[in-house]
């Protein structure tokens, strides 16, 4: 039986996978019905979710996935520029030698779960490994509160590209991390922070004006359903 940590996680990592639309509705009864808990634990987790920023209750009607509005957007992107423009420019202080060795492998086997997912037209899971991406780097980095940090709003800035329909290739963003992982491994830090502020500058650049739909209680049901291909914990 889940816990309530463990539905809020999923509930986000749906979102990261874009399977968990803006707006989308989350019933307290559906959700107690699909975890196997009750109504109480679906709720406690849904405040904490509240409490992050993925839901809202509106009144009379219950708990909703977000919809970002255009200067929570901005806001969300310019947080992450700061942070991961931050841990990559002090990154090499700390990042020699064998841990840099570590970091680099557990990178790439990143990677190359990325562009399996493209090859695999694996809409879902793409989504998924390449927003975990930075976190998976802020772990590399040694930096696990803000790995943590980085996961609420990789998924804030997910909600915003669904919403608006981001035309940003998904080649284009795997083939961005590649380039910054490549200056990682070569020691260039202050090329990797400027990779990665470009990459971050493009994924919000690419924003377009539409919304999707979604058929509400089909989409929960299946936008819950663990990963395909879970991410790979740190070591």
């Amino acid at each position: 039986m889940p816990t309530q940590v463990e539905i809020a996680q999923r509930v986000v990592e749906s979102i990261l996978a874009q399977r968990l639309l803006p707006g989308e509705r989350l019933g307290e009864q559906e959700l107690a019905d699909l975890f196997g808990v009750s109504r109480t634990l679906v709720r406690e987790a849904l405040m904490q979710l509240q409490a992050r920023g993925f839901v809202e209750v509106r009144s009379r009607k219950g708990w909703y996935v977000v919809e970002p509005s255009a200067e929570e957007a901005r806001d969300a992107f310019a947080a992450r520029r700061a942070v991961e423009s931050g841990l990559l420019a002090q990154a090499g202080q700390a990042l020699q030698g064998q841990p840099l060795q570590t970091a680099i492998a557990r990178m790439r086997q990143h990677l190359a779960q990325e562009r399996a997912a493209i090859d695999q037209s694996d809409p879902a899971t793409r989504a998924f490994m390449l927003a975990d991406f930075h976190v998976c780097l802020a772990e590399c980095l040694g930096h696990r509160v803000l790995a943590d940090m980085l996961r609420d709003l990789t998924a804030r800035t997910t909600l915003v590209a669904t919403l608006y329909q981001s035309t940003h290739d998904a080649r284009e963003s795997c083939e961005d991390h590649a380039r910054i992982v490549e200056a990682i491994e070569a020691g260039d830090f202050p090329r990797a922070t400027a990779l990665m502020l470009d990459h971050i500058g493009n994924v919000e650049d690419a924003l377009g004006q539409s919304a999707a739909t979604a058929d509400a209680k089909e989409r929960l049901r299946a936008s819950l359903a663990p990963l395909a291909a879970a991410r790979t914990t740190a070591a």
